[in-house]
C-alpha cells in the first residue's frame, strides 16, 4: 500500500508564502500522476494542481495559476507544491494523491495523503 504523508503547512498572512511537500513510501513515485487538490470546511475537495509522472508537464485550477507551482523529485520520492501570494481563500486542508494519469477529478486518484492544513489570515 502506497503511503503519503503532507508537511509545510501552517499559518501564514495575506502575500506570503509557503511550501508543502508530499513524501511517498513503499512503492516509487516514477510511474504515476500525482496531485494536490484542497477542501475547506463545508466546501467539496477541489482540484489545484497535477503533474504527470515525468515532471514535464503540470495543469493548475484557474484560481491558482501564475502563483502556485506543482514540481516532483522521483529520486527523492517527493512531490511539492509552491504557494506564493496567498490569499485567505486559499485556506483549506491541502491533499497530496497519486494516480495511474494525470487528472483534475478526484476519482482518478488512487492513494492520498492524510492533508495539511494551510490558513491565510487577512
Amino acid at each position: 500500500q502506497v503511503q503519503l504523508v503532507e508537511s509545510g503547512g501552517g499559518l501564514v498572512q495575506a502575500g506570503g508564502s509557503l511550501r508543502l511537500s508530499c513524501s511517498v513510501s513503499r512503492r516509487t513515485i516514477s510511474g504515476y500522476a500525482m496531485g494536490w487538490f484542497r477542501q475547506a470546511p463545508g466546501k467539496a475537495r477541489e482540484f489545484v494542481a497535477t503533474i504527470i509522472s515525468s515532471g514535464t508537464v503540470a495543469d493548475y485550477a484557474d484560481s491558482v495559476k501564475g502563483r502556485f507551482t506543482i514540481s516532483r523529485d522521483n529520486a527523492r520520492n517527493t512531490v511539492y507544491l509552491q504557494m506564493n501570494s496567498l490569499k485567505p481563500e486559499d485556506t483549506a486542508v491541502y491533499y497530496c494523491a497519486a494516480a495511474p494519469r494525470s487528472s483534475k477529478n478526484t476519482g482518478g486518484y488512487l492513494y492520498w495523503g492524510q492533508g495539511t492544513q494551510v490558513t491565510v489570515s487577512s
